[in-house]
């Protein structure tokens, strides 16, 4: 099975976790001082917010599977629809979950990240070849992002996607 996936960078994580979890009809299924998710049944959704200095706004979109045969079938449509430009950044710990994914850029450069989550875990995640940004975060850099957001995940503007490699 597929899940839709929204990640919206939020300004204020407490007001925002009470409008959603009301416009929801539900309360969040994991909250964390700077990220919060929601899992909807109907329509299946994983939709998450987090305030970790980025521009507010859609962060980024993706498809979360259930299994390891699913994400490669999406690795494929992505190899396809970016010719080839897509970032395997494998196992990593991301948004208080360890997970296998992979990334690419639409054409209006909205990030697109692929993923089979494994387990929870406590900490947000720190991506293992740019120690000094946020995993997960594959948007190009702004003049609008936080100081630490700037250089964050994981594709720069003009530059190719190679595998393994992140902010590298």
């Amino acid at each position: 099975m597929k899940r839709f996936h929204v990640h919206v960078a939020v300004d204020n994580i407490k007001t925002s976790i009470d409008f959603y979890s009301k416009l929801f009809g539900q309360e969040p299924t994991k909250q964390q001082d700077d990220y919060t998710k929601w899992m909807l049944e109907d329509p299946q959704v994983n939709f998450a917010i987090s305030a970790r200095g980025h521009a507010v706004g859609v962060n980024h979109f993706g498809f979360q599977v259930d299994s390891p045969e699913e994400l490669v079938e999406l690795k494929k449509l992505a190899d396809a629809a970016s010719h080839g430009e897509v970032l395997n950044q494998g196992e990593t710990a991301c948004c208080y979950a360890k997970s296998e994914k992979h990334w690419t850029i639409d054409p209006s450069g909205l990030a697109w990240e692929h993923f089979h989550t494994m387990v929870d875990t406590l900490a947000f995640g720190v991506d293992t070849t740019h120690q000094a940004s946020a995993c997960c975060i594959p948007v190009r850099g702004s003049e609008l992002d936080a100081p630490t957001a700037k250089g964050a995940c994981c594709i720069t503007n003009g530059s190719s996607v190679t595998d393994g490699a992140c902010c590298g």
